[in-house]
């Protein structure tokens, strides 16, 4: 049996709902290394809700910091690619105040390690990840235009330091591939525990939308597979539909039948979820999920002119080099295009769109 907390939590109290989870899910960190590491995909306000909010991660490292560690690390590789995007990516989302003076800058180091010949045979990894005695992911309860939704296992995707993970959505080629891969670069250093912040949300055209939803919860446990089962639930989906869960379970990271779980607290679906586009046809069983797959592959981005400003960042951050800029919007090539949604979620004014 997998254990998942369920915890009625706001931003105000939430060191309340944090302190239930741990004391659910004891911890052995005296006189350990533990890295702390929240999801930043990149520079935003808090109220933007696209990176784990300050609150949560300054009452996990706070309920840390009396367990006796024997340090705390807080880290995590954004998704931007420029020089000194981490330092700014938490300064600008508070991450870095809230980390109470144990953030680090995680992607300056990294060692590597084998991975799968079909990506080059070999990664770097942020060392900080691979030394740690103690690994805790908080990630942040949100859509994603490729997975569907983006939660524990996905959140270790930021281990990667630099480029690379760009890179591998293009290598990866093709959005089952993608489910697969993010499954495993998850196995190459699997986190002890997870807290997600699910206060606020994030529905329709995540994991940088303009959507957001209160839910007013904590989630937690120590299986990955568990909490994502639960969030897939939450939104109305069928956790059996969906490729990187499939892969996990059959990889013996876990369960998400319902006979395999325990749920402390009150699993409800959210009434009117708002998927991501095609993702409501993750509802259905696996049969349906080629479908899926091949809908989600021929869809493109697209700049929506009045939120646009020009900036750059998608044309910068694009691994495939499928955008040029024109009459200072960002123009798609389709046949270069290969679906990975980077643009998406790099936009810092939310102007991309799938179509």
């Amino acid at each position: 049996m997998h254990k998942v907390l369920i915890e009625s939590a706001d931003y105000q109290d939430c060191q309340r709902a944090v302190a239930r989870a741990f004391e659910l899910f004891p911890l052995d960190v005296a006189g350990k290394k533990v890295l702390v590491k929240p999801n930043v995909l990149r520079s935003g306000r808090p109220e933007e809700s696209i990176t784990t909010h300050p609150a949560v991660l300054s009452a996990v490292v706070e309920r840390l910091k009396a367990m006796n560690p024997a340090e705390i690390i807080v880290g995590d590789n954004p998704g931007l690619m420029s020089y000194g995007a981490n330092e700014a990516s938490f300064e600008k989302t508070g991450l870095r105040e809230a980390s109470l003076g144990h953030y680090r800058n995680i992607g300056l180091d990294g060692v590597e390690v084998p991975f799968s010949p079909e990506y080059g045979g070999r990664l770097s990894v942020s060392r900080a990840v691979l030394e740690a005695d103690v690994v805790i992911s908080l990630p942040k309860f949100k859509t994603h235009g490729l997975t569907v939704l983006t939660g524990a296992i996905k959140n270790s995707y930021g281990i990667l330091p630099g480029a690379q993970k760009a890179l591998l959505h293009k290598l990866a080629g093709n959005p089952l591939r993608f489910h697969e891969l993010v499954v495993d670069v998850f196995k190459l250093r699997i986190p002890d525990f997870f807290i997600m912040d699910a206060v606020i949300g994030m529905q329709g055209n995540g994991p940088a939308s303009t959507e957001l939803r209160w839910i007013g919860k904590v989630l937690a446990s120590d299986n990955a597979v568990a909490l994502d089962s639960v969030v897939a639930r939450m939104m109305g989906l069928d956790p059996a539909g969906l490729r990187f869960l499939q892969k996990a379970k059959a990889d013996g990271l876990g369960d998400f039948a319902d006979q395999a779980l325990e749920i402390v607290g009150d699993l409800t679906p959210i009434p009117d979820f708002k998927l991501p586009p095609l993702g409501g046809d993750a509802i259905s069983h696996s049969q349906a999920l080629q479908g899926l797959i091949d809908s989600r592959a021929a869809m493109r981005p697209k700049a929506d002119a009045s939120r646009c400003t020009g900036c750059g960042t998608c044309v910068e951050q694009c691994p495939a080099q499928a955008l040029t800029m024109e009459d200072n919007v960002p123009q798609v090539d389709p046949e270069q295009c290969i679906a990975c949604f980077c643009c998406q979620e790099m936009c810092p004014e939310k102007a991309m769109s799938l179509t």
